[in-house]
């Protein structure tokens, strides 16, 4: 029998590549950009559309789902076909799932900084941008299934089975966390609400990094590594053991961010201990890649592209071992809403997934334009900038995280807080801030190195753009020798492997959110907590579109240093018509959730005005723009309708006389505010903010606290 002659398609595998490294570039350089104005708040120019608050989500999904996301399909695209022996299932598909992927992006790039965002962190995109997402994987799903079905290699090699499942799986979490009722075009409301919506968020969060930013790579480890190193892997073994104890073990450990928080206990301490549990497969990945480099460390102290890779991995080691550290609740008791966390997600970031991802370009792009290196220097160079910005972002941000975790819960030996006012911890640790942004930089700067260098090599070589290869055809089922081995046969049937796959992730996701999303009395209400009046919802959207969860929680943990900071610790009925949550996940600023009713409106109007006149060194930017810009009270009959239909309690026709309701609190307000020589309309945003910010919290009878 004669071989077949075919050709890969390297021209995808380039588009993706270029797209990378442009992504990562916009990326780091808003990421560069928000850790200035954690000490520098005027970088944002007086822009509105450039604050903290709107660029950070823009900086997450640019880094995740533009620079990494892309990463991951130039490796998928390129590993799949050579570990497939066949070209991709369809050209067109392949070009669709480019340019949508691209669009999706520019969509992000265009509607975050806009304020038009869902909150929900990791998937902040609105509505018809999640549609489309589903639509392009979908898209990506049927080009990778149908180069498997018409492989030439008969079995699926384990970065195939990782493929198969961050496909099956990342569909299953962006269904579910997606549950958005429609206001507007670019508005929706979670259907979700409180301890229920904070429970599928970060069931979502967690394994987002599991799925998208940790199997998918492993993929890739499993293939790239042996390529580079020319050895083969470790141990095919482990290789099993890692794969289905890693999918089963993850799924389960989202509960571990909401601890001390109004989750149920019993599912606090299911996150805790399956986090517990991550340790022993992720380091069992780690150390099929370490020890598939053994006798090879000659090769690695010449080659660069190893020496990332060896980084990459020894990153991902160090990470997956902190993460389930932090979910002890000592650990977390300290680390959790504090810089510690931003220390530990960037050695993860930085160190695996762009290591990875730059070892992987520089030995990818000289292949497909059959040319070397442009320069190994440079690479050199790229390799030890990177490395020391790693070092010198992370270890002041794990010193920042320290100090205020532990300031924050210091009492004088008289028993009262020693630091009452958050932004004495604030201002103490700004300089590791500076430090932070200096490492930063650096990072930034070997990746534009990098760009350079790959441009270059580019220039000077030419691409295969169709790559030719031969491989034998598949022999017919029957005249195949049957397996003994169970996961032998397993890996012949790509649709079997995925049920499974599919079975052990959903296992996990059915017993931790079920019992919660589905049986009432595990959320009860609470008869003082009634819902928002018209004028503080949309006070509480714009709350929302500005940001202002990214820097403060509105959760009080059950900690004598937070009740005596910040009142009366939280309660799950406090949260029940709050569609989204907004516990947040770190404290830049003070918890907000008592914050109603401390400060006369006044305050809160200069304080929005200019921050530094109510609180001397605050690093929270001028919101000057809401004594201008005009409240939105068309959308509100809509709102209220919305609400309604999520079960919050209006009346039948509330929403016809909502704005009727909404203009005399407005007025109140504006009348107060008049009292203090303060002269604003009552159709101004800033009014709505206010509305929201005096609600928080005055349900629930708070005791004295020494906040600020």
């Amino acid at each position: 029998m004669e071989p077949e002659k075919f050709y890969y398609d390297n021209k995808i595998v380039r588009n993706f590549g270029i797209a990378t490294i442009v992504w990562g570039i916009i990326g780091m350089t808003v990421g560069l950009i928000a850790a200035i104005q954690l000490f520098h708040p005027a970088a944002n120019m007086g822009n509105q559309y450039t604050t903290f608050g709107r660029i950070r989500p823009l900086h997450t999904n640019a880094v995740i789902f533009a620079f990494v996301g892309n990463a991951i399909f130039m490796g998928v695209y390129y590993s799949l076909q050579r570990l497939l022996k066949a070209r991709m299932f369809s050209t067109a598909l392949s070009q669709i799932h480019f340019w949508g992927w691209q669009l999706i992006i520019v969509s992000a790039v265009i509607t975050l900084p806009l304020g038009l965002t869902t909150s929900h962190e990791y998937a902040e995109l609105e509505w018809p941008i999640d549609i489309a997402i589903t639509l392009i994987w979908v898209v990506f799903g049927v080009n990778m299934f149908g180069t498997i079905f018409k492989r030439r290699e008969r079995h699926l090699y384990v970065a195939i089975w990782f493929y198969i499942a961050t496909f099956v799986t990342i569909a299953v979490l962006h269904i579910v966390n997606s549950f958005e009722l429609p206001v507007s075009p670019f508005k929706s409301y979670m259907v979700y609400a409180g301890v229920q919506d904070a429970l599928v968020q970060w069931w979502y969060g967690h394994n987002a990094v599991a799925f998208f930013l940790t199997t998918p790579y492993l993929g890739m480890m499993y293939y790239f590594l042996p390529k580079m190193a020319n050895r083969p892997i470790y141990s095919y073994k482990l290789s099993i053991l890692h794969f289905w104890a890693l999918i089963f073990i993850y799924i389960w450990a989202g509960p571990h961010h909401l601890l001390y928080t109004t989750l149920p206990g019993w599912a606090q301490s299911l996150g805790v201990a399956f986090s517990i549990m991550l340790i022993a497969p992720s380091w069992g990945g780690m150390i099929n890649g370490l020890l598939t480099l053994r006798g090879a460390w000659d090769k690695v102290r010449e080659d660069v592209v190893l020496k990332f890779m060896v980084v990459g991995l020894t990153a991902y080691g160090m990470a997956t071992f902190e993460g389930p550290m932090l979910s002890l609740k000592q650990v977390n008791s300290i680390a959790h809403f504090s810089d510690w966390i931003v220390a530990h997600v960037h050695v993860g970031a930085l160190g695996w997934n762009g290591f990875l991802t730059f070892a992987i370009l520089y030995w990818l792009m000289p292949r497909m334009y059959k040319t070397e290196l442009y320069s190994k220097k440079l690479a050199s160079f790229h390799f030890w900038i990177g490395t020391l910005g790693i070092l010198f972002y992370a270890i002041p941000m794990y010193w920042a995280g320290f100090t205020q975790g532990l300031m924050l819960k210091e009492f004088t030996p008289e028993g009262i807080l020693k630091y009452p006012n958050f932004l004495q911890t604030t201002l103490l640790i700004i300089p590791m801030h500076i430090m932070r942004s200096v490492g930063g930089a650096m990072y930034l700067l070997g990746v534009i190195v990098m760009a350079y260098n790959l441009f270059k090599t580019m220039r000077q070589g030419k691409l295969v753009a169709n790559e030719p290869a031969q491989a034998m055809a598949l022999e017919p089922v029957h005249t195949i020798e049957r397996e003994k081995a169970w996961h032998r046969r397993l890996e012949r049937k790509p649709i079997q492997l995925m049920v499974a796959a599919l079975v052990v992730i959903l296992i996990g996701t059915v017993i931790e959110l079920m019992p919660t999303l589905t049986i009432s009395s595990n959320v009860p209400t609470i008869a003082s907590v009634k819902p928002y009046t018209p004028l503080e919802l949309q006070g509480r959207d714009i709350y929302i579109r500005e940001g202002c969860s990214n820097c403060h929680s509105q959760t009080v943990r059950p900690f004598r240093s937070e009740t005596e900071r910040y009142g009366e610790y939280s309660k799950a009925g406090e949260f029940v018509y709050d569609h989204p949550f907004l516990w947040g996940s770190k404290r830049t600023g003070p918890d907000l959730a008592r914050e109603g009713q401390k400060y006369g409106n006044a305050w809160h109007y200069n304080h929005m005005m200019d921050p530094r006149v109510m609180s001397q060194g605050s690093i929270m930017p001028n919101y000057d723009w809401l004594i201008s810009q005009k409240l939105d009270t068309a959308s509100t009959p809509a709102k209220i309708r919305a609400m309604q239909t999520l079960g919050v309690p209006y009346p039948a026709g509330y929403d016809k006389i909502a704005n009727r309701e909404l203009d005399k609190q407005a007025k109140d307000i504006a009348d107060n505010l008049a009292k203090d020589k303060i002269k604003v309309q009552s159709n101004k945003e800033i009014i709505a903010v206010i509305a929201y910010l005096q609600r928080l919290g005055v349900d629930i009878k708070a005791t004295k606290t020494t906040n600020k």
